[in-house]
């Protein structure tokens, strides 16, 4: 009988979260601890911030938050963005978290 090839596991993630990996960033207007959601992980209707749209379940999109130096930042401060509105929100005059 032929000998089976099996795979080696694939190391865990550093921090795995549900739906994707979270990561501090840095951009002019802060530090921030950023996570992206997956489709599959967004089971409700949040309202983006930049545009202040409804995003829907199922749709990918990213949850920010001021980092303040601590474990985890300022948790009450969460807020669902679209990924574009995230990434384009320091380019757009008025409206800022």
């Amino acid at each position: 009988m032929a000998r089976r090839n099996r795979r080696t596991p694939e190391p865990e993630p550093i921090e795995p979260r549900l739906g994707g990996m979270r990561r501090a960033e840095s951009h002019s207007d802060g530090e921030w601890i950023v996570q992206r959601i997956t489709g599959s992980a967004s089971t409700k209707v949040y309202r983006c911030p930049g545009c202040d749209m409804e995003i829907r379940p199922a749709t990918p999109h990213i949850v920010a938050w001021p980092d303040y130096g601590t474990a985890e930042g300022s948790l009450d401060e969460r807020r669902h963005w679209h990924t574009n509105c995230w990434e384009k929100r320091t380019k757009r005059p008025g409206k800022r978290l």
